[in-house]
């Protein structure tokens, strides 16, 4: 009789990293949703209404910012610990650290290097988003929306 191990062994790592990959693609949606937002707000604000560049992507960061808190905390770490103040607040935080990352890319990318006109205004304010993405994927899974002990 032979007990043939090596299947158990490929599928127990199996589930972890396909739940990670789930939560993944679940950010991405929301984070998704939010840079639609983010680029539809900046683009009326800054090319339709003739906001100063600065004004108008900190304005449009930070509503998206209020738009992804509703998507991660009902649908991307809807199995997380239920919503307090302390989460809230990091939530808030670290989302302002990361409007700020991203302001400050863009600031470098518009006014440094003079990416003024629409498009190059546009793939200024998307890198400045890809790179203080990956910073909130972090934080938040990490420190926001923790799983609660209970639930595990």
């Amino acid at each position: 009789m032979t007990v043939n191990l090596s299947e158990e062994r490929v599928a127990a790592p199996a589930r972890p990293v396909r739940h990670v990959v789930l939560e993944v693609v679940n950010f991405g949606i929301v984070g998704g949703s939010g840079v639609l937002v983010n680029f539809l707000v900046f683009n009326v604000l800054l090319h339709a209404l003739a906001w100063p560049a600065m004004a108008a992507t900190v304005s449009a960061s930070v509503v998206a910012m209020g738009t992804n808190y509703l998507g991660f905390r009902y649908f991307t770490y809807r199995d997380r610990e239920a919503r307090t103040r302390r989460q809230i607040t990091l939530f808030f935080v670290f989302s302002a650290l990361g409007v700020a990352m991203e302001s400050g890319l863009f600031y470098a990318g518009y006014h440094g290097l003079g990416l003024h006109g629409p498009v190059e205004s546009n793939a200024v304010k998307a890198a400045s988003i890809v790179l203080a993405s990956a910073f909130r994927f972090l934080v938040y899974r990490t420190w926001v929306f923790q799983h609660d002990a209970h639930r595990a």
